[in-house]
This record gives C-alpha cells, structure tokens and sequence, in this order.
C-alpha cells in the first residue's frame, strides 16, 4: 500500500520549474481572447483597412486633395477621378483618403488620452478606500456632467487654425469619466478576491498588484471603453467640422460634407461628393460596433454561451431563429415492426 501511494504520489506531482498558476503573459493573452470571435475580427479587419489608408494616404491618393483641374468640374465618377470632382475641380477620392488621417489620429488620440485617464482613476478609486476614494469618485462625477461639444467650441474658437492634437486632448479629457466609473465598480469587486490578498499577504507593492494582478482581469472593459472612446470622437469630430467649427482647411470627412452642402451637391443630387464620405463614417462605425459586439459577448457569459450554441447549430444545419427543437427520428429497431404485432 506504500508502494502504491508512493507511486501515485510521484505521477501527480508537477515538476519543479513549473509555475502553480498562470504567469502574466498567459493571463493576458487570455484577456485578448475577446478579439478571436468572428464580429471583432470582422470589425479589426475593416478597422485595420482605414488604419493602413491613413498611414500610407500620401501613397494612395492618386492627387493633391489641393489639387484643381480646371477642365473637369463637377464631373461624376471616370476613370482619371474615380469618385468624381468638386466644383473646383479637386478629386474627392485624394480627398476622402487623406481625410482618413485626421479621423484615424483624432479618434484614436482622444481615446488613448481618455483611457489612460479612466485606468489611473477609476482603478485607483476601486482599490483604495476611504476619503480618497471618494475624492476622486466625486471627481469622476463632475467630469460626467462637463459638456464636450460645447467646451470643444470655446478652446477651437480660441485659435485661427487648430490643430488636430488639441481637438482630441479635449475629446479625451471630457470623455474619460464613464469608463473610469466601469473600472472603478469592477476593480471594487476584484480587491477582495483571494489572488488579491494573497499578493497583499505577501508584500506586494501597489503598483504591482494593479499592472500585474488586477489590469489582465480588466482588459475587457478597458478594450469596451476604449472602442466607445474612438466611436464617440469621431462622430464628434465629423459633427464639428460638418457645421463648421473646425476650418475647413483640415481636411476630414466632415470637412468634404461641409463643402458639399455649402456648394449645394445635396440640392444638385451630386452623390459622388458627399455619399463617399457618408459611407466611410457609416463603415468605420460598423467596424467599431462590431469589436463592441464581441467585446460584450466575451464579458457577458450569457451572450458568450448563446453565441456558442448558435455556431454549434449551424456547424449542424439547424435553423439558429427556428423557435421548434429538431428532433431527430428514431432509428429503425430490429424484430418485430407494428403491422407484425398487430
């Protein structure tokens, strides 16, 4: 019997270089695991397709967005401008591609900003107690009522042309109060878990027990509000530069729709100028709801186990909206069948 136990004793003892639990790397590429679901890789997909015309816009556009032909325009879609001219004469597609920049640098500015904000407060809020807690909750409370437009309008009426950095830097510092109010409540419910007060028992520094114990658990709603974040300056900024506060000399998509309304290609039914623009809005907020969608099905288990029984079924072949249950018939059994028993 001591033998046996022996025995058993060394097949289930774990060697000793393996680490008990999970190091850092793998707890955060299960914290990325939100991104492997076919809506987020659809959204990241059409995301990174803008990204990449931002980066590369300079190559891409096949003119000046500047640029004037004299000899075309108002001309519809050719082959020498394939998304038609304005009324100048410049080519809409070099516009639209190098508008693609200020929207990507705005949105993604405004939410890196917001989201460092929203981490260090709302993280430090939930973790700590007292009347620290407290101050930065209230904190968190004015910034919720501060209205965004209004205040982006003030500082941009402030300057003759201003720059893209500054729209997003307020974009950023208005927006960071709903998230950090998120992270705030779930690191709350995270500092009493046992990880947690192991990593106090033994001494850990503050900093290391929030960027190594705690932001992993997190990743799911800083990623959800950071996609939030991107989504809400960029609609921001398309608004703003539609209606004219910022100038139409930086070039956006609500700068091509301001020019087209103002020129009257709504009225004229010139659809090559302003339904390019009105389409990449359209996309990159589809893309952006997309990663949101696979974000919450990640958070949510409810979400994320009716997400996996609809793929189940359609691996099958069943109707996923068929509110009836398949049943499969019965086999044939072998022996006597109905007609021989009666």
């Amino acid at each position: 019997m001591t033998a046996d136990n022996s025995t058993l004793t060394l097949r289930t003892a774990k060697p000793a270089g393996e680490p008990r639990g999970k190091g850092f790397g793998a707890r955060l590429a299960s914290a990325f695991a939100m991104f492997r679901n076919g809506k987020s890789l659809t959204g990241l997909a059409i995301l990174a397709f803008f990204v990449l015309i931002a980066i590369f816009a300079d190559v891409l556009a096949p003119y000046s967005p500047t640029g004037v032909d004299n000899t075309a325009r108002f001309q519809p879609p050719s082959a020498e401008h394939w998304l038609g001219t304005t009324h100048i004469g410049e080519d809409v597609l070099s516009q639209v591609i190098h508008g693609t920049r200020g929207v990507i640098v705005v949105g993604f500015l405004a939410a890196i900003i917001a989201t460092v904000i929203a981490i260090t407060v709302g993280v430090i809020a939930g973790y700590m107690s007292g009347w620290r807690s407290e101050s930065l909750s209230a904190l968190t409370n004015v910034f919720l009522v501060i209205p965004g437009l209004p205040l982006i309008i003030i500082v941009t009426s402030m300057f003759e042309d201003p720059p893209l950095w500054i729209v997003a830097a307020v974009l950023g510092i208005t927006g960071w109060a709903w998230g950090a109010r998120v992270l705030r409540a779930q690191t709350m419910s995270l500092r009493n878990r046992d990880f947690i007060q192991a990593a106090r028992a033994n001494g850990e520094p503050l900093r290391r027990i929030i960027t190594i114990e705690m932001l992993p658990n997190l990743m799911a709603l800083i990623a959800a509000s950071f996609v939030g974040t991107v989504t809400a300056a960029i609609l921001a900024l398309t608004t703003l530069s539609y209606i004219g506060v910022i100038p139409v000399t930086t070039y956006n998509w609500g700068t091509i729709l301001n020019w087209a309304s103002a020129q009257g290609a709504f009225r004229q039914n010139q659809w090559w100028w302003y339904l390019p623009p009105g389409l990449c809005i359209a996309a990159i907020g589809v893309a952006l709801a997309l990663i949101n969608f696979g974000i919450d099905e990640y958070v949510n288990p409810r979400l994320r186990s009716a997400g996996e029984r609809a793929r189940a079924m359609k691996k099958k072949g069943l109707d996923v909206n068929d509110p009836v249950t398949a049943v499969r018939p019965a086999p044939p059994t072998s022996g006597k069948t109905e007609e021989n028993v009666k």
